[in-house]
């Protein structure tokens, strides 16, 4: 399937945040469970994998945990940029992201600038550590890391030998007296 529209991706969500969309998904998708759920069932995704792009931007807004868990995974970007939208999207969730080495550029840009999601550690850390962190976004997190976080940046293998080189520099001038 290609890439929707841009322009018409963001009229379906405008319309859903309006609540004039007439787009309708099962409601049990919307709801977030008191109990947390038993590992995701083949039918939850089998419905959303046949769901259309108006339907899967509704529930990227507005859907449950599972949902989101699946959404944010989709083949397209515009859905999982629209999962990150969702207002109950959770720290843990955006942790998950933002960890995950297989995440888009496009994603992690986004988590950076929202501004509450970047005063948790475990986010900036997570920014610092993905080998597919702009390496711009990661070198901004080094300053804000601890001195054993930067340790094992400096020596990990994982991440950019830029992003490793200057952990060592900042820990380099910690240690400097002044």
């Amino acid at each position: 399937m290609p890439e929707a529209d841009e322009v018409d991706a963001d009229a379906i969500a405008q319309a859903v945040e309006a609540g004039t969309d007439g787009i309708t998904v099962p409601a049990e998708l919307l709801v977030e469970p008191e109990q947390p759920a038993p590992p995701l069932a083949r039918s939850l995704y089998a419905q959303i994998i046949v769901m259309g792009i108006g339907e899967k931007i509704k529930l990227a807004l507005r859907g449950n945990r599972d949902a989101r868990a699946i959404l944010i995974r989709d083949s397209q970007k515009l859905i999982r940029r629209f999962v990150l939208q969702n207002p109950r999207v959770t720290d843990t969730e955006v942790i998950a992201v933002a960890r995950n080495r297989s995440t888009d550029e496009e994603l992690l840009r986004i988590i950076f600038d929202r501004r509450e999601w970047m005063r948790n550690y475990q986010v900036r850390l997570a920014l610092a550590t993905n080998p597919k962190s702009p390496l711009v976004l990661a070198l901004k997190q080094l300053a804000t890391l601890t001195d054993g976080d930067l340790r094992l940046l400096a020596k990990s293998k994982n991440v950019s030998a830029t992003v490793a080189s200057q952990a060592r520099r900042i820990l380099l001038t910690m240690r400097e007296p002044r």
